[in-house]
């Protein structure tokens, strides 16, 4: 049985019926699809994969891109989505066409890495602008906290005039 599915499969695929995916969630199925549509993103992985590995030092080049990006536009007062987007695509930096959701989603992964952070203001037209992130740190550098607890960052202290001095937290430094 399992031959007559291969000839069947070989006869539609030189018929260009139906063609061979691959999948980044199931490497080793083979998987077949008509041969006139687009295998979805989910399938492949998208633009983030390259031969169904996830392509890290691609990813890196154009984070690097971005951030350059965010700093230097608009003498690094703010830089919307859309700028990073055209920049991009007039800078040839991606070796695929990236969509404003491909643009967004790695300029989320700077957030969260905090390399940038939107900015308190909007563009003219009303887009969140985005800016190179200050400084963030867990614990501030003050050594007086210590005189308090040595476990001050990791616990409230509450006092016996019922005074409650919250767990520090991640805040930024400016200057």
């Amino acid at each position: 049985q399992q031959q007559t599915l291969t000839k069947i499969f070989k006869t539609l695929e030189n018929r260009q019926l139906i063609k061979p995916v691959k999948s980044v969630a199931a490497k080793s199925k083979k998987m077949y699809m008509l041969f006139h549509l687009k295998p979805a993103k989910e399938l492949t992985g998208g633009p983030w994969y390259t031969e169904l590995e996830f392509d890290h030092e691609f990813i890196n080049e154009l984070r690097t891109f971005v951030l350059l990006m965010v700093r230097k536009l608009n003498e690094g007062r703010g830089v919307t989505l859309t700028e990073i987007a055209e920049k991009m695509k007039l800078a040839k930096v991606s070796r695929v066409e990236l969509n404003l959701e491909e643009v967004q989603q790695l300029m989320q992964t700077l957030a969260f890495d905090y390399k940038i952070e939107q900015a308190p203001t909007v563009s003219a037209n009303g887009e969140p602008l985005f800016i190179a992130a200050r400084r963030v740190t867990t614990m501030c550098e003050f050594k007086w906290w210590d005189v308090l607890a040595s476990d001050f960052h990791f616990r409230d202290i509450r006092f016996e005039d019922g005074l409650v001095l919250k767990a520090h937290e991640p805040h930024h430094h400016t200057g």
